[in-house]
């Protein structure tokens, strides 16, 4: 009889868990390049491995800093820092999580092959201290590393081993890997079936250690499908229709008629993220243009040229529709060494323009190419098309070389360009990440210029970086406006604005807007 309540007891509580389970059907414009944690350090790749993977330190919903696989942590000396671990945690593959998992994670995250060097720079090894506790020994003090190791996901060392994967994947080289379309994390829900470009699942890892925090115990989803749908009307008409429940990017020109429909909500903020044009001064002639024998981009005049050609006014109101908070300098003001006093564009003047071009030797103006995404970040491909308009009216004749994010990271990754579109956001939440990323000069030190494919390179702003490395309070501090101030007055980049993002769901839908662009399905649910 006892045995009887008991399997009756245990039907019951199935039954409840199963009229508890929540799909929830998500798009977005792009689709993950590969699905290797330590591969591409890329928001399309990691807004889907982060509901799979774990890092020691996680974000929370402001993007401050809490436990994660590590339970605290301590800068014990001043190179070394101390995590103490979280016990019970397994690897969807059943595997027990442990220090040695760390110290593979964190140094595989060195690998040339790797993007994620700018987040262990500083790092020379990581090394057990106890089972359970891992150190970090840094090459100089580093006041930042816990927001760096914020971004580090933690892989298994026996499966990666086991499927010859102890290094990341080779995207610039178009290497396949078991890591190309596997995973194997400790997070919130598990990789169920992956279709590059048409559909990716995942399901709820039951066994996952944060069910009972707060921020996710009422959370119930229980089966994530996400389609990259490239089309933005088919995007808009999906989630009208009811075919999906969630939409990451919806295009601005559609929000009005979304906010008016029945049954639809779409919130929206701020993004840590800046979108800019960089470009190729580092050649002696450039790849992509009818100028030969010298580089046009090398000469400063011509930067100032291009820049005050741009109507960012008219970018503003017209393609953004508004949805832009418009910027002359690196990042955004949530972001530690924001400086308002450098915040400052060259004024919008064709007139200008045109004389610096004449200056410079280039009175017809000259051809060149212009790289850029048409399904990465907030209508990029019309910003592209608006900037090459307002160049043509200075006599800079711009071929637009659109192409889905794919290709165009492949492109850029290989040097194969002149000048481009991008957008940056700053995970760290700190000055250092962007400056030392897109400027520091690429001298093959771990995260050095990583995403610097102009090849820009100062020695004053290496020595800049090198204190925001190395120096903590008002001299960091100091350097880090002193090397606005060159930002400013070298232009490597011609910033344009820093992105507002919107999201798009069914009314029944529920989760927090994330100034990162990052949803969380750990915090999410459907009613």
């Amino acid at each position: 009889m006892r045995k009887l309540l008991m399997a009756a007891a245990l039907a019951v509580g199935l039954s409840a868990g199963m009229a508890e389970a929540r799909t929830v059907r998500w798009a977005a414009s792009g689709d993950p390049n590969t699905m290797d944690p330590h591969s591409q350090n890329v928001g399309t790749v990691t807004m889907v491995l982060q509901q799979i993977y774990d890092p020691l330190i996680q974000r929370t919903q402001e993007l401050g800093l809490a436990p994660g696989l590590a339970t605290r942590w301590e800068q014990v000396e001043p190179n070394r820092w101390r995590f103490w671990l979280r016990d019970g945690v397994k690897f969807h593959d059943g595997q027990a999580f442990t220090g040695e998992d760390v110290v593979f994670s964190i140094m595989r995250a060195r690998e040339p092959t790797s993007n994620y060097g700018i987040y262990v720079d500083t790092v020379e090894r990581a090394v057990l201290a106890e089972p359970m506790v891992v150190d970090v020994i840094t090459s100089t003090p580093d006041p930042i590393l816990p927001n760096k190791i914020a971004s580090v996901m933690m892989m298994s060392r026996a499966w990666s081993e086991q499927h010859n994967a102890t290094r990341p994947q080779n995207t610039r080289a178009r290497e396949e890997m078991f890591t190309t379309r596997n995973t194997n994390g400790t997070g919130a829900f598990r990789l169920q079936s992956r279709e590059p470009d048409v559909r990716t699942v995942m399901v709820r890892n039951t066994e996952w250690w944060g069910w009972n925090e707060p921020a996710s115990r009422e959370a119930n989803i229980t089966e994530i499908i996400y389609r990259p749908i490239t089309s933005d009307a088919t995007r808009v008409a999906a989630l009208l229709s009811g075919e999906v429940d969630f939409v990451l990017d919806p295009p601005l020109q559609d929000l009005a008629r979304l906010r008016a429909a029945p049954n639809i909500k779409v919130t929206e903020g701020p993004e840590v993220r800046t979108i800019f044009i960089a470009m190729d001064v580092n050649r002696d002639e450039l790849l992509y243009s009818d100028v030969r024998g010298r580089n046009p981009l090398k000469d400063l005049r011509v930067r100032q040229a291009l820049y005050q050609a741009i109507d960012i006014q008219a970018i503003h109101r017209t393609t953004m529709r508004g949805q832009s908070v418009v910027t002359g300098t690196l990042f955004p003001p949530q972001v530690n060494g924001y400086t308002a006093a450098e915040d400052v564009r060259l004024p919008y003047d064709q007139a200008r323009a045109r004389a610096l071009l004449a200056e410079a030797g280039y009175p017809n103006g000259f051809e060149i190419t212009l790289d850029c995404p048409n399904n990465r970040y907030i209508n990029d491909e019309q910003i592209c098309q608006a900037v090459v308009a307002m160049w043509a009216r200075v006599g800079v004749r711009a071929r637009l070389n659109s192409m889905p994010l794919a290709p165009f990271f492949a492109k850029i990754q290989r040097d194969d360009t002149s000048i481009y579109l991008l957008g940056w956001g700053v995970p760290t939440l700190d000055a250092l990440y962007s400056f030392q990323s897109l400027l520091r000069s690429r001298d093959g030190g771990a995260g050095n210029g990583i995403w610097n494919y102009g090849r820009y390179s100062n020695p004053r702003m290496d020595e800049l970086i090198v204190r925001m490395q190395t120096q903590s309070g008002e001299p960091r501090n100091e350097a880090i406006r002193e090397a606005l101030r060159l930002y400013r007055e070298d232009v490597p980049h011609i910033p344009l604005h820093h992105q507002m993002i919107p999201w798009a769901m069914r009314s029944t839908f529920t989760i927090p807007h994330m100034a990162n662009n990052q949803p969380y399905f750990r915090w999410a649910r459907m009613n």
